[in-house]
């Protein structure tokens, strides 16, 4: 498929759909921008013939087709997606008969296992004695992520209105779906969020109720978070790209290295699926191979 796909004109019927989900469903504009890539695929798929005539067996052999073209399982997900979308509206608006996309599904995805800091790793990037406030605020935000498992809208939306108790040693987070969950705080974690809030009050006004702000008193954004945390781990020298949810992946697997408790980690991780948690079994299976392939007699290379 040509980079430029999705820029030529696209079949009237799929002009339609478009403009039906701009104004009846109101999908966002890059929502709007991914079908239309999506169906311009679809269009050269079918060589010029009517799309509303493609068939389930035909939309099979697309499938293939992008699959061999090196196109990966999710993107092939997506395109799908959007083709039962505009099947579907054809057949409640235009009449079509059904939907030849019902019933297909993507390549299965390699599932990928979530890279993790190795606890040395951790202690090397939290270690340092922050210079000045912000620094103070950075290893603060960094031990909070480390210690308690939350993801980066949690803690960006941490506020000082009583979800953050440091003296019973909890913080309270509004995560998915609008659930609440309140998680532990390390040691660690509280002495530098203390330490911070002695900072703090010198940078953000009466009126900013935001836990971590800025220099300018605002509140940190989710991309500010993130940009200082890959500074402290270039500073740290670990070699590898740190962001918020692999500190958030840390804490899982360490936790569960250490507890073996996987219902504990899901509540704290506030995960909906234990299926979501499992994946943290297979990173303490890999550990526990490595140990076994270097300490194990009769699996040492001689």
């Amino acid at each position: 498929m040509p980079a430029d796909a999705g820029s030529g004109p696209l079949p009237f019927e799929a002009e339609a759909f478009l403009a039906h989900q701009a104004s009846q469903r109101r999908a966002a504009t890059l929502t709007l921008e991914a079908y239309r890539r999506d169906l311009a695929r679809l269009a050269e798929l079918a060589g010029g013939d009517d799309v509303r005539c493609v068939t389930h067996h035909e939309i099979r052999r697309f499938v293939a087709r992008l699959h061999a073209q090196g196109l990966a399982a999710r993107s092939i997900a997506r395109v799908l997606s959007a083709w039962r979308a505009f099947f579907r509206w054809l057949v409640r608006h235009r009449g079509l008969s059904a939907n030849p996309v019902e019933g297909i599904r993507a390549p299965r995805a390699p599932r990928r296992l979530p890279r993790v800091l190795s606890p040395e790793q951790a202690q090397a990037l939290l270690d340092p004695t922050p210079g000045d406030p912000l620094e103070t605020r950075d290893r603060a935000m960094f031990e909070l992520f480390y210690s308690s498992g939350l993801r980066l809208a949690e803690l960006s939306s941490i506020v000082l209105d009583g979800s953050l108790d440091l003296d019973e040693g909890m913080v309270t987070v509004t995560g998915k779906r609008g659930k609440r969950r309140s998680v532990p705080i390390g040691r660690h974690a509280i002495e530098a969020l203390r330490n911070w809030l002695a900072q703090r009050e010198h940078l953000a006004g009466a009126s900013q109720h935001a836990l971590f702000v800025t220099r300018s008193g605002t509140p940190m954004s989710p991309a500010a978070v993130r940009s200082r945390l890959v500074r402290w781990a270039a500073r740290a020298g670990l070699g590898v790209h740190v962001h918020p949810h692999m500190l958030r992946h840390s804490f899982a697997s360490h936790l569960l290295q250490s507890s073996g408790d996987l219902r504990g980690v899901q509540e704290l991780l506030g995960h909906a699926s234990i299926r979501s948690t499992q994946v943290y079994t297979h990173l303490d299976f890999q550990h526990l191979a490595r140990v076994y392939d270097a300490a194990h007699p009769r699996a040492r290379k001689r």
